[in-house]
């Protein structure tokens, strides 16, 4: 299944594990396929890069460049769709749904309230790290 992870469940399973970190084992195992685009790369590194995280780093004993390197392994970058975007609480969520729309994602995997609160875009569920594990085949 092609997923797209909202960066706040990437920053999430990479500092402190969890279920967010095992939607991120699902991708390593080759049970999920994980696409990003620029926006959210650079993203990503906007957000570790924040003094708030910079103790949860340290703690983790990985850096900055580590992570955005790790991330870039394992996600396939695409060309995230330009049009169909609709105006949202949060426009920084755009790029998510745009990366979605641009990789043909069969999931939106969120923490976001805002998206979780859409549910779906242009037919393209937006889910839980939970849920989207529970959509997983079984083993």
């Amino acid at each position: 299944m092609r997923i797209v992870v909202d960066t706040n469940l990437i920053v999430s399973a990479f500092l402190w594990g969890g279920t967010p970190r095992r939607v991120l084992d699902a991708v390593e195992g080759g049970e999920l396929e994980l696409f990003t685009s620029r926006a959210l790369i650079t993203e990503l590194e906007d957000v570790l890069s924040r003094a708030k995280f910079a103790e949860q780093l340290r703690r983790t004993r990985f850096s900055v460049a580590f992570l955005l390197s790790r991330y870039t392994q394992f996600a396939t970058p695409i060309v995230a769709a330009q049009t169909g975007i609709p105006n949202l609480r949060d426009p920084d969520d755009a790029a998510v749904l745009a990366c979605a729309l641009g990789a043909g994602a069969g999931l939106i995997v969120s923490g976001d309230a805002d998206l979780l609160d859409l549910k779906s875009f242009h037919d393209i569920p937006i889910v839980t790290a939970a849920e989207a594990l529970r959509r997983l085949p079984q083993r």
